[in-house]
């Protein structure tokens, strides 16, 4: 059963987000809040598996949430689920943290699958804002990978990996077994000194590793 928590200000939404997830099988929406203070001071006893976080909360803003949420619990995911799409509220949740990024208007299948996603090692995004960051990307003074020793193969799958693809996409793409793919991420992981999936594509953001 997938634990989740929703913190948005918006009553509608935040009531309708709680019936779809209640509705999905193997779903369940255990805690919902209107900011991130209440969500914060709740955690100990009620750690989801995934929080569902707006950006414009009153008090704390969603990213600076993420990132105080990420402090001391390292292992929720956050899903950011908000309005705004300008590329540096995008880069600036995701490198404090966020896991995915998806604006309110995703259907609710694309919703229920990006949640499922999360969980099972996807960094889910809005089509769009995967294209934004690929065009970041792009802009960006590229380093040779030589330069990290990664491979090719490290480089397709590090790619997918910051177009929000899950593990068995990218293991569909590119014809190889999910225990291919966690290998070749583990390997992405120390040749670029992080621990996690996002430290890979905050650092691959810094570095301008993705042509």
């Amino acid at each position: 059963m997938i634990q989740v928590s929703i913190v948005e200000d918006n009553d509608a939404i935040r009531n309708g987000l709680a019936m779809l997830i209640n509705a999905t099988a193997d779903m369940e929406c255990i805690s919902t809040y209107t900011d991130c203070e209440t969500c914060i001071g709740d955690l100990p006893d009620h750690g989801p598996d995934v929080i569902l976080m707006d950006i414009g909360l009153p008090g704390m803003s969603g990213i600076e949430g993420v990132r105080e949420i990420k402090k001391d619990f390292p292992d929720i995911h956050i899903l950011m689920l908000t309005v705004y799409e300008e590329n540096d509220k995008i880069f600036d949740a995701l490198c404090a943290g966020a896991t995915g990024y998806l604006v309110k208007k995703t259907p609710a299948e694309q919703l229920i699958q990006a949640i499922q996603d999360v969980v099972h090692g996807g960094s889910p995004m809005s089509s769009h804002i995967a294209r934004k960051v690929v065009a970041f990307f792009q802009k960006q003074p590229p380093k040779a990978m030589e330069e990290h020793h990664l491979s090719s193969r490290e480089m397709d799958i590090l790619t997918s990996l910051a177009n929000g693809n899950s593990y068995k996409l990218i293991a569909d793409d590119l014809t190889i077994s999910i225990d291919t793919v966690r290998f070749h991420i583990r390997n992405i992981y120390k040749k670029l000194q992080v621990n996690s999936q996002t430290e890979a594509i905050s650092k691959a953001f810094r570095d301008g590793l993705i042509k």
